[in-house]
């Protein structure tokens, strides 16, 4: 008989960013956005917790708690926040969705994945080391490339063009209708739903031409 899949449900929804009004709006502050975003969806508070190093937020939930979680260590010791809710709730690492600004995404655009690298993502890469695993769930937020990589770190600490943080916004409001399916553990039908391409903007409508009886 073939063995049972075993559905694991997230119960720790981590976004990533940088603490302080300096870094708001900035681009390596998507994983904050979506966090704030889906935190309002489910009614959720986020409040300050020293014990776990963020602004953190339970959800009473008919399948079990879930919590909700920005790191406020600064992006590159991020891991220190998630791993120590992770441990003292005995969340695994697959029951962990991280959302995160990525540079390979053009603006606007969401993937799911889980486990692989970090890809010199420096929040990723102290999840990580700090959980011994890189198995959890990643919502990759699209933010764009400047191009050269040398400009990376000074790309992804200003803010978008108001183009780019609106299609940033877009692209993260069409993760909402899939999040239940993400809290449920059904990855394969929550990676259908947000890898979809994104409808089309309608063209504008021609003007209306006067008709034969209109004045000169």
């Amino acid at each position: 008989m073939p063995l049972p899949i075993i559905v694991r449900m997230i119960r720790l929804l981590v976004g990533l960013g940088n603490p302080g009004p300096d870094y708001e709006a900035t681009r390596h502050n998507a994983g904050f956005w979506w966090i704030d975003t889906a935190a309002r969806k489910l009614g959720a508070s986020l409040q300050a917790d020293r014990r776990h190093q963020g602004l953190v937020a339970r959800v009473n939930r008919p399948e079990g708690p879930l919590w909700l979680l920005e790191p406020q260590t600064y992006m590159n010791l991020s891991g220190h926040a998630v791993a120590s809710l992770a441990r003292f709730y005995k969340i695994a690492p697959d029951e962990i969705l991280v959302a995160h600004d990525e540079l390979d995404l053009p603006p606007g655009q969401v993937k799911l994945k889980l486990g692989g690298g970090h890809a010199g993502h420096n929040g990723l890469k102290d999840i990580v080391a700090q959980l011994g695993s890189a198995d959890f769930w990643r919502l990759r937020l699209g933010i764009g490339h400047p191009g050269v990589k040398a400009e990376v770190v000074h790309y992804v600490l200003r803010k978008p063009s108001p183009e780019h943080r609106e299609a940033i916004e877009q692209g993260i409001a069409r993760t909402l209708p899939s999040l239940d399916l993400l809290l449920a553990g059904d990855m394969e039908r929550a990676t259908m739903a947000l890898h979809a391409k994104p409808p089309r903007p309608k063209p504008p409508r021609p003007p209306e031409t006067a008709g034969n009886d209109a004045a000169p």
